[in-house]
């Protein structure tokens, strides 16, 4: 048995990606030209990773079920149903839908739901649960990294979209100014989405026009961006509800459960919990369920100055406290050697230069920048050098 398995990863090809981003980070070629959104490292069966195992290619997902506490650990084991986390790359040229993740709770209520009624097949573009598990997420920039991310406070809202003097959505907002709580932001977060046909097109004119006559202001120069990818999507509202902000390479930032985000532009490492649930509300032509949408979101704003997230250092590492116990993640760079503890599955990744791993039985393996390796729980110490910078997808179970 190794300790160390080079992983072979699915990317993944959704409209958004880039074309060029890929390649220009890590050297990976895109002979076809096509949109390069996601590389996927992980078990997760929609893009499972593969191993070389006793000399045969072998999906990462069948080696630890075979052997599941040589390669995740005895505490992962009992605590989770196989490898807790999906680690990705993640490279946009477009905007991602603005969408929800429900927590765990949610997920599994959803999807028993739609289990049992047997009505919406689970590969059914209308599933709204694909399993029963929730998603938190953090991402970590490589590039600038521009996203949304949870509600603006309930009188910057108000403020906003009174500048649009739009007669229907003038009557919304009587409402909700009677109303500054989350239930009142509920109620106008629903009328805005259930907003059809022609008034829908008035309202989004409305916007349009005003984000044009003002473009020097940041939400309604985003406006003007989203605009060009999902013309007609009641969407473009987003940026007037929810936080933007632009992360610096090197900066990461945690989404949690039932807060409603979106990926605008950027490459970033995002690690998440193992679970494939999305509930959309806007720039997408995918489902849209509103009702179970506003079923899972908290409508409570979170402060624009507490969304980054902030490292715990520790010398050459910077190690992100992660509120949930599904992964946890650490960056390390400027030191040429680390000696590094274990007991659960790894995934590792070189940033900027080669990488080389090692055990005291002698085992090694040796990779370029961007080519990510899956370490076994039993390997419980090893030895990494590398001259740049290096990512650990890891979970840390008390």
């Amino acid at each position: 048995m190794h300790y160390f398995y080079p992983l072979d990863c699915q990317i993944q090809e959704y409209d958004w990606g880039s074309k060029t981003s890929l390649n220009q980070l890590f050297g990976i070629k895109n002979i076809e030209n096509k949109p390069q959104a996601e590389v996927w490292m992980g078990t997760h069966p929609n893009g499972c990773s593969t191993i070389i195992a006793n000399g045969e290619k072998t999906p990462l997902s069948t080696f630890i079920q075979k052997q599941s506490i040589f390669a995740l650990g005895e505490k992962v084991v009992k605590r989770f149903n196989g490898l807790p986390f999906l680690f990705k790359i993640l490279c946009a040229d477009k905007a991602l839908s603005v969408q929800v993740h429900p927590n765990k709770t949610q997920a599994e209520q959803g999807f028993n739901k739609e289990q049992r009624s047997g009505k919406v097949a689970l590969d059914s573009a209308k599933r709204n649960y694909k399993d029963p598990n929730h998603k938190p997420e953090l991402v970590y920039a490589l590039t600038p990294f521009q996203a949304m991310n949870g509600f603006r406070q309930f009188d910057e809202i108000l403020t906003l979209l009174s500048r649009l003097d739009i007669h229907k959505l003038n009557r919304m907002l009587e409402e909700f100014e009677a109303n500054l709580t989350h239930d009142g932001l509920r109620l106008l977060f629903e009328a805005i989405l259930y907003t059809k046909g022609a008034e829908k097109q008035t309202m989004i004119s409305g916007l349009l026009n005003h984000a044009k006559k003002h473009r020097d202001i940041e939400p309604f120069n985003l406006v003007l961006t989203l605009a060009q990818q999902y013309p007609d999507d009641i969407g473009l509202f987003s940026p007037l509800f929810l936080n933007t902000i632009t992360l610096k390479p090197g900066e990461a930032m945690f989404l949690r459960a039932c807060t409603p985000h979106a990926y605008i532009s950027g490459s970033a490492l995002e690690i998440m919990a193992n679970s494939d649930n999305v509930l959309r509300a806007g720039l997408t032509s995918k489902h849209v369920d509103v009702s179970e949408l506003t079923r899972c979101v908290e409508f409570y704003p979170q402060c624009k100055s507490t969304l980054r997230s902030t490292p715990n250092k520790n010398l050459n590492a910077q190690h992100y406290a992660i509120p949930v116990d599904d992964f946890s993640f650490s960056v390390y760079s400027s030191s040429q050697i680390n000696q590094l503890e274990t007991d659960s599955a790894e995934i590792i990744i070189a940033l900027d230069s080669p990488i080389t791993l090692s055990h005291s039985n002698g085992e090694s393996v040796t990779l370029n920048q961007g080519e990510p390796v899956f370490v076994a729980a039993a390997v419980q110490q090893y030895t990494v050098s590398c001259s740049g910078t290096f990512a650990r997808a890891y979970c840390s179970l008390n």
